[in-house]
């Protein structure tokens, strides 16, 4: 393997942060081969070198596997669920993967599974404004109005949900982006305006596409989008 920079090595071992793992090295909590490094410069050969951060040994990860899935209907988004069909029986990898958020039973589209623990926070905890997009279709026609409501925020459990990108498609779909995912936000946000889903499909987390993948198939990340859901950690 190459030789890479010490807190690049640092962070795909899963000991911290790039930016945290140069602090480590300033301050002298590092050492290669049993001498303490502080240099920000410093370069590391993965197979031969010997790492300690404070005293404990660090390694490099496994690969890590990022995939996008195109949930069908009628699948549970959980690792294992008692009679009932779940997302990981659709995806044939030989790492052991974790859906990231959640879809409904009933709700279609893209899903994204993987073994790197550090993007199940970072895509589902609202500060970090990750965007979903979602195509939303009803039994009924919806009015301007209705859209307006659920783009400014409506009152949900107790507090508001946050404003949100609202654009109709037709009298009955209309797509809408949140930063935000609590438990069945849409369909409980189209019932307090009177109407009522009879299909929603997720299109986009983040800048993952879900494009022209078909439903029930899985693909890789590309080198980019990885690159784009882990700079900075």
């Amino acid at each position: 393997m190459a030789l890479m920079r010490l807190q690049k090595f640092l962070s795909q071992a899963g000991v911290c942060s790039r930016r945290l793992g140069e602090t480590y090295i300033l301050e002298g909590r590092v050492q290669v081969n049993g001498k303490i490094v502080n240099s920000l410069g410093a370069r590391v050969d993965p197979d031969a070198d010997q790492v300690r951060v404070d005293g404990k040994p660090a390694e490099l990860r496994k690969q890590m596997v990022y995939i996008a899935l195109n949930k069908p209907s009628g699948y549970v988004t959980t690792c294992s669920q008692a009679g009932e069909p779940i997302v990981l029986d659709l995806v044939d990898v030989g790492e052991r993967v974790y859906p990231v958020g959640r879809l409904d039973r009933d709700s279609t589209g893209l899903l994204l599974l993987t073994s790197d623990g550090r993007i199940h926070h970072r895509l589902s905890h609202p500060s970090f404004d990750h965007e979903k997009e979602y195509e939303v279709t009803l039994a009924e026609p919806i009015s301007d109005g209705a859209l307006q409501k659920m783009a400014a925020g409506l009152p949900m459990m107790g507090t508001r949900t946050r404003p949100a990108e609202v654009r109709r498609i037709s009298a009955r779909r209309f797509v809408i982006v949140l930063k935000e995912g609590r438990n069945r936000q849409i369909r409980r946000m189209v019932r307090k305006v009177g109407c009522r889903v009879t299909g929603l499909r997720r299109t986009r987390v983040a800048n993952i596409l879900l494009g022209d993948l078909p439903e029930g198939r899985w693909r890789h990340l590309s080198e980019a989008e990885v690159k784009s859901l882990t700079e900075g950690l």
